[in-house]
C-alpha cells in the first residue's frame, strides 16, 4: 500500500516545510509516501468561494486513480486516538487497499464532487487549524501510526 497525501497549495514557512519534512522522510522506511501539493487557485475579486471550491475538486480528482481509497482531512471527519488511527491504518493495509489518499483542501473545505466520491472523512480536531499546520500533524501522525504497529519505542501510552 503507498499513502499520497494531496494538499492544496504551497506552505510559506520555511521552518514548518523543514518539520513536515521531517516526519516525511521517515515514513517510507515502512511503507511508500508521497505528498504532492497542488497549485492554489488564485481568486479574483470575481471568484467566487463556490468557483475556488469547484477548481479545487477537479484538481484533486484528477489526481485519483482506480482503487484510491479517498481519505478527507474535513472538521466533520472521524476522531481517532493515535492508537485507533494505527489500527485504522493496520486494517487498510490488510484490506489491500493500493493507494490511501489523504486530502487537504483549501481554505473553503471540499466541492460537492470530492464529498461524493470521498470514501471517509477524517478530522485531527475538533479545532480549526490552518491548513499548513495539518500538513505536519497528518504528516506526524502517519509516521506514529507506523511506529505504533511495529512497536517502536516512538509512542507512549
Amino acid at each position: 500500500m503507498k499513502i499520497l497525501l494531496l494538499a492544496i497549495g504551497k506552505t510559506d514557512s520555511k521552518a514548518l516545510d523543514e518539520l513536515i519534512q521531517t516526519y516525511a522522510k521517515r515514513i517510507p522506511h515502512y511503507l511508500p509516501y508521497e505528498m504532492k501539493v497542488l497549485p492554489d487557485v488564485r481568486r479574483s475579486g470575481k471568484t467566487s468561494h463556490d468557483e475556488q471550491r469547484t477548481a479545487e475538486g477537479r484538481a484533486i480528482l484528477a489526481e485519483l486513480q482506480t482503487g484510491d481509497r479517498l481519505i478527507l482531512l474535513d472538521e466533520r471527519g472521524k476522531a481517532y486516538t493515535s492508537v485507533e488511527f494505527a489500527q485504522h491504518l493496520e486494517r487498510r493495509m490488510l484490506a489491500s487497499d493500493k493507494r490511501l489518499v489523504f486530502v487537504i483542501g483549501g481554505p473553503y473545505g471540499f466541492a460537492p464532487e470530492v464529498y461524493a466520491r470521498a470514501d471517509e472523512q477524517l478530522t485531527l480536531s475538533r479545532m480549526t487549524f490552518s491548513h499548513q499546520m495539518v500538513r505536519l500533524f497528518i504528516t506526524e501522525q502517519i509516521y506514529r501510526a507506523m511506529t505504533i504497529l511495529r512497536g517502536e519505542p516512538y509512542h507512549h501510552e
